[in-house]
């Protein structure tokens, strides 16, 4: 068994399990600790040791960050703190963990998890992960694949990012009921399909859980298969551990 410690960093916790990457299941419960309130590098740093020393653990990690990562490198911070830009945030937590630490963006990570593990696993062509919560983040796959680094919840569309007009957090924000909402992300994917015609379109993010997707999902149309994340929560973690467990020595 191929076993690699997983984090998914987000906005309110740091979870982190241990992954059998060869079946995608964790094998240990998830541990969980609370985003710190100013969440720097140092910050999350001291906590992937934290989750780190919690499983004893001391070899390979893979670790999400909300951000686009370029070659181990944070390249954006629109949902983070401005001090995440140009940070080597792999050399950062492979130093402070003393471990082999590979990065990347969250979406990326779930997409990963679902096309290896989860609903997109026969899917080949090409395939949009698109995940829906606080933004809208994003993953593309050519025959499985991955092309990191996109960020198609900054599309403009109505005169700003996609992600302020048709996210899960602008549907509470704004009182939307799932009918308008769903008005709202159809013409996102209708945007989506007009630029990059893909073949199978997965949402994935809390949007995607089963009584959340039986609220909208007969309000949508697509040309693209239509499919819906099965992973949940556990998405990033794992996605984040099969990335790590699969990156050359």
């Amino acid at each position: 068994m191929s076993e690699v410690l997983g984090i998914d960093f987000g906005g309110t916790g740091i979870k982190g399990a241990l992954v059998n990457t060869e079946t995608g299941e964790l094998t240990a419960e998830r541990f969980r600790i609370p985003t710190p309130e100013h969440a720097t590098p140092e910050a999350i740093a001291d906590v992937v040791v934290q989750i780190a020393d919690h499983f004893k653990w001391k070899g390979p990690i893979g670790c999400t960050v909300p951000a686009r990562v370029e070659h181990g490198i944070v390249r954006t911070a629109t949902n983070i703190h401005a001090l995440w830009i140009d940070t080597h945030v792999e050399a950062l937590l492979s130093e402070k963990t003393g471990c082999e630490v590979h990065v990347l963006n969250d979406a990326d990570a779930a997409g990963v998890a679902s096309v290896v593990f989860g609903s997109g696993q026969e899917e080949t062509g090409l395939v949009f992960f698109l995940t829906v919560g606080t933004g809208i983040g994003s993953a593309i796959f050519y025959n499985k694949v991955l092309i990191p680094g996109t960020e198609l919840g900054h599309l403009r569309l109505k005169g700003a990012a996609a992600e302020l007009y048709a996210s899960d957090r602008t549907r509470l924000q704004q009182g939307l009921s799932w009918k308008k909402w769903a008005k709202r992300f159809q013409k996102y994917l209708d945007r989506i399909e007009f630029l990059f015609a893909p073949d199978h379109i997965i949402i994935g993010g809390g949007i995607s859980r089963p009584t959340k997707v039986a609220e909208y999902e007969k309000h949508l149309s697509t040309k693209a298969k239509l499919s819906f994340a099965s992973l949940e929560n556990e998405a990033g973690i794992i996605g984040a551990a099969y990335y790590a467990a699969n990156q050359k020595k």
